[in-house]
């Protein structure tokens, strides 16, 4: 269970949580490359950093780091869970829009494009950060594509998702899907799957914008592993559903 949150000024108009995981070598640069370009952009906004699980330095070098910039909050988790150290942020948020972002995925000008649309009255609930949208430049290999594709193509069709992605930056409404969020049963891989999906068949909007995907490094989890883990939450997901929708 994370420490309790040190006091805070009143709500910021930003929230960023940012999960991370073994993160030791990217840690510092991330963070010092997002807050300039945040404060850069005159907003006020806090950084929510979630370690979660890690083994290396990753807690100890984002403490020193938020000893020195109070923009900066550091949250930890026992225990290694993507989901859950993001569902952490999301609840601890004091923004009135939280944007999601990972320590080798992330892009100052998402903010750019989501924040006015979501502080809007009649703004949609999640905007997603899509990697199949048109306009968007997917850099990775062509296996991580092809992955990409077929996930939405799963979510299209077995789950009448109307975007077309859920993984990767994203931005919400706080008080619109922290209730939301709150229902969402899955961690690991699929919590923000969940959430999106909850939150369209909720009949909230949810729309997307083309992104350009340039991470930083490759993944640490090899593809066949996480498609299996991925399949079978899938599965699970979908029969939790259906159950609600009978109850």
């Amino acid at each position: 269970m994370s420490p309790p949150l040190p006091a805070r000024d009143a709500a910021p108009e930003l929230s960023v949580v940012m999960p991370a995981h073994n993160e030791a070598g990217f840690l510092d640069e991330t963070l010092k490359t997002l807050v300039s370009a945040l404060r850069e952009r005159d907003l006020a906004f806090e950084l929510l950093f979630v370690e979660n699980g890690s083994t290396d330095s990753t807690l100890t070098d984002a403490r020193a780091f938020a000893a020195n910039d109070e923009a900066v909050v550091v949250l930890t988790r026992p225990v290694a869970d993507y989901g859950e150290a993001m569902r952490s942020g999301i609840f601890a948020a004091l923004g009135d829009v939280v944007v999601v972002f990972d320590v080798d995925y992330f892009d100052p000008a998402f903010v750019d494009a989501v924040l006015p649309r979501l502080l809007a009255p009649d703004g949609p609930a999640i905007i997603v950060g899509s990697k199949r949208a048109p306009g968007t430049r997917d850099t990775r290999p062509w296996p991580r594509r092809l992955i990409t594709a077929g996930f939405s193509t799963l979510l299209r069709l077995g789950f009448g998702l109307t975007v077309s992605d859920t993984h990767g930056m994203k931005g919400m409404r706080r008080e619109t899907v922290q209730p939301i969020a709150r229902r969402c049963r899955n961690g690991t891989d699929l919590f923000d799957t969940e959430l999106v999906l909850r939150a369209d068949r909720a009949g909230l909007v949810v729309d997307e914008v083309p992104v350009t995907v340039e991470e930083r490094r490759p993944s640490r989890t090899p593809i066949a592993r996480r498609v299996a883990r991925t399949m079978l939450g899938l599965v699970r997901l979908r029969i939790q559903l259906w159950r609600e929708r009978d109850a």
